[in-house]
């Protein structure tokens, strides 16, 4: 699931603010690409997941993975997660090359019940709605579009993937 993978500091857009009252204990497992902007790291890309764990040192160790139809092999890209802030917001940095971290920041979540998240990077460039389910109901996506177009981001520009 789709990190950020472009170096450079945790920042986020002007008008996003990470979600409080986050438990990364929940956060933790598989999630799905449901849609996102597109960027390089990704292009081309379906079937994108990403799975949190907690590694042997007490790091989040972060798994992206996709398939890539139009050379018929996954790509993969391990990655570490740190919290930006406070640990009870949704703001981590995640690093995918050494000590250059990007930022990423969930502005919106079920808290309920942690099945669908809205995240973002460091400006509105960069956007994703992940799911514990390969798919979300249609008043999720619709959410997701409100909510994202209403904080300035290209929501015209998204890309529904195939999972």
């Amino acid at each position: 699931m789709t990190l950020v993978f472009l170096p450079g500091c945790a920042g986020k857009p002007e008008n996003v603010s990470p979600v409080s009252d986050f438990d990364i204990d929940r956060y933790l497992g598989r999630w799905y690409e449901i849609c996102r902007l597109d960027h390089w790291f990704e292009r081309g890309l379906t079937k994108v997941t990403a799975e949190y764990s907690v590694d042997s040192e007490g790091s989040i160790k972060v798994l992206n993975r996709g398939y890539s139809a139009e050379t018929g092999t996954w790509k993969e890209a391990v990655g570490t997660a740190k919290f930006a802030g406070n640990p009870d917001q949704g703001f981590l940095k995640v690093s995918f090359f050494g000590p250059f971290y990007a930022s990423y920041v969930i502005f919106d979540l079920d808290k309920e019940d942690y099945q669908y998240a809205f995240v973002s990077g460091k400006n509105t460039s960069y956007l994703w709605l992940l799911a514990r389910a390969p798919r979300v109901s249609e008043s999720v996506k619709i959410a997701f579009e409100n909510r994202a177009g209403s904080l300035g981001f290209p929501v015209d520009k998204l890309i529904w993937l195939d999972q």
